[in-house]
């Protein structure tokens, strides 16, 4: 009697999608039209729309919708057009990666952080990663916090440095803290009598220059004015950049509230003091963002761990 052979497992029925179909959707999405992408990848239009035609079922979807001003992403469309974008810049960090591997140069690693983050975090890691890997590529952006959540996703970035532990993040993005540095109001030479230790409501009435970007930071700044009990000073200066507010109150009788060793980095001995703010009961706390379960590049891996030993 002949046994019978167990049914086989069952297949995959995901469709096989043509990269370079991908791609041309991609030419869709940033000409606005299906002639515009013509146009823009120098082939003819029956050809765009046949490619788009077929992508669309072998994914069993409409993944836009033409009209008067061209075309409308649907959910479908603009999924796959994240995943477009992070095609192309696979494909491009590809020929980079292979031509630095020639030279003998580990990357090209893109990251992207705060102004606060990067100046705490990214000097003393690139040494450290210098001395584990040598030679690398690096590509460094500012962006404000939500724009540095959809880099990653993107594939625009593989790491965001960030102020940490403020919110619940999305379950797609992995946070890691590597460092804590205290808050301090920071004054220049005009507000030299100043003990080392005061209450914002002291000095609530004085002028200011505080960050813009309703971010992580500025929610860190506004809730030492809540904690202190009074409210974000009316008199104020907006500014994102670091080195400009410190000029400013260097140069100026304003003042600001920066992490002690961020607002101190670099400054010559007397033009800047961090005096100790009463009511900074918690501390700014930085890190790295990724995206969890993305399998990082080997630099951003020597970067991740150069950055968690920061001392």
């Amino acid at each position: 009697m002949v046994t019978p052979s167990p049914d086989p497992a069952p297949r995959s029925h995901q469709p096989q999608i043509d990269p370079r179909a991908v791609l041309t959707f991609r030419a869709v999405c940033d000409a606005g039209s299906i002639s515009g992408a013509a146009r823009l990848l120098n082939i003819s239009q029956p050809s765009v729309s046949n490619t788009i035609a077929l992508l669309e079922s072998r994914l069993g979807v409409v993944l836009f919708e033409r009209g008067r001003g061209g075309i409308t992403l649907t959910e479908e469309g603009i999924a796959l057009r994240r995943r477009a974008d992070a095609l192309a810049i696979l494909l491009k960090d590809t020929a980079s990666e292979v031509e630095h591997a020639s030279q003998r140069i580990a990357g090209p690693l893109r990251i992207g952080g705060t102004p606060g983050a990067l100046l705490t975090l990214l000097p003393g890691a690139i040494k450290r990663v210098e001395d584990t890997v040598g030679e690398f590529a690096l590509s460094v952006v500012e962006r404000p916090d939500a724009q540095l959540l959809e880099m990653l996703r993107k594939g625009e970035i593989e790491l965001a440095f960030v102020t940490t532990q403020i919110e619940r993040l999305p379950p797609d993005i992995l946070e890691t803290t590597c460092a804590r540095d205290p808050f301090a109001l920071i004054v220049g030479a005009h507000h030299e009598g100043l003990p080392e230790s005061i209450s914002l409501r002291e000095v609530e009435h004085y002028r200011w220059v505080l960050p813009e970007a309703r971010g992580a930071f500025r929610r860190q700044v506004d809730a030492l004015f809540i904690a202190a009990g009074v409210a974000v000073p009316g008199t104020v200066i907006r500014c994102d950049s670091l080195l400009t507010t410190r000029a400013i109150v260097r140069e100026t009788d304003r003042v600001t509230v920066l992490p002690r060793t961020v607002a101190l980095d670099g400054i010559s001995t007397g033009s800047l003091r961090a005096i100790g703010i009463r009511e900074a009961v918690f501390e700014r706390s930085v890190g790295v963002l990724r995206i969890s379960g993305r399998k990082l590049s080997p630099l951003a891996e020597a970067m991740v761990q150069a950055v968690a030993a920061h001392p």
